[in-house]
């Protein structure tokens, strides 16, 4: 049953719907999304115990794919199991100071998913175009200076998201049309004019999304480059496949995380059920798919796994 509506000025819980206009579907819906959370639970969990295993993995590259995975595994715990509760259980009911730490989970781990997807595309450039520098250029202590740049940038700029819905007051609804605490779906429950608010959340995705997403792409584009100019037809090949892969999971992040900013600012027309699933996605995919990309299809990664499972390892 649907609560009704509310004159509160600090509301102890939210509602949250789910997936509007696919309640029927809940329980049929809960079944892939917890499959895709097991494996990444599982899939990221492998490589952080590969890489501490193996100290001949410490190495940029590997480490800022356990910093990756850390932060994959935060991304998907803060909403998969909540979300699950919803579809199975019914606990449609979510505490408000829960609702305000998911949110800043959610903001913040995207915003550091995206971080280490930029410090991901500079080392392999660097390993690619500038080879016998990149023990020079990467060292462990600038490895670890980056990675703490990029978890404090992703603090800073959404700490003062709870912080400034913490303040409003909410005398509609508490109905959230949505599966987890989603910064703009909140904003909309508050009945005064929350034009600063919104802004200051639209500035901060818009630089942090935007300046990533070209150094990143800049990135590629100088790794291909080099690619083409390699000799070994084979050895261009296997470069190709490798960057292909990884561009594709960072466009499958980037496109379904700018289609849920937008949309939530001006794609009114959009169905509610296609922009919330497509919300799920950038949430419950890139994780899903990371251990995979950068994991088992890295030769050294995969070498020790299959090693440890007593299977003889073969090159894709």
């Amino acid at each position: 049953m649907e609560p009704a509506n509310n004159s509160l000025a600090s509301p102890t819980t939210f509602f949250l719907m789910g997936i509007p206009g696919l309640e029927h579907m809940h329980i049929w819906i809960g079944i892939p999304f917890c499959s895709m959370y097991v494996v990444a639970v599982v899939g990221n969990l492998t490589i952080l115990a590969v890489v501490r295993a193996e100290r001949s993995l410490h190495e940029p590259m590997f480490l800022f794919l356990c910093m990756l995975s850390l932060t994959d595994l935060v991304l998907s715990t803060s909403t998969l199991p909540r979300m699950l509760c919803l579809f199975w259980l019914g606990a449609h009911d979510i505490a408000f100071d829960a609702c305000l730490a998911q949110m800043f989970f959610i903001h913040s781990f995207t915003a550091m998913e995206s971080g280490f997807f930029l410090a991901m595309a500079i080392d392999r450039y660097v390993a690619i175009c500038e080879p016998l520098c990149h023990a020079v250029i990467l060292t462990h202590s600038r490895l670890a200076k980056v990675g703490a740049a990029v978890v404090l940038r992703g603090v800073a700029f959404f700490t003062p998201h709870p912080i400034l819905l913490k303040q409003l007051p909410y005398c509609r609804t508490r109905i959230i049309a949505h599966t987890y605490c989603e910064f703009m779906a909140v904003v909309k429950l508050a009945c005064v004019d929350t034009t600063v608010t919104t802004r200051y959340s639209l500035s901060v995705a818009s630089v942090i999304g935007s300046s990533d997403g070209f150094f990143i792409a800049l990135s590629y584009v100088l790794i291909l480059r080099a690619v083409f100019r390699l000799p070994s037809r084979e050895a261009s090949l296997k470069a190709l496949g490798t960057c292909g892969s990884h561009v594709c999971v960072i466009l499958i992040f980037y496109s379904t995380a700018v289609f849920t900013f937008l949309t939530h600012r001006f794609g009114h027309s959009v169905a509610p059920q296609v922009h919330i699933f497509i919300a799920n996605m950038y949430l419950l995919v890139p994780p899903f798919l990371n251990p995979i990309v950068y994991g088992m299809r890295t030769k050294k990664i995969r070498d020790r796994v299959l090693g440890f499972i007593r299977v003889k390892p073969y090159d894709l």
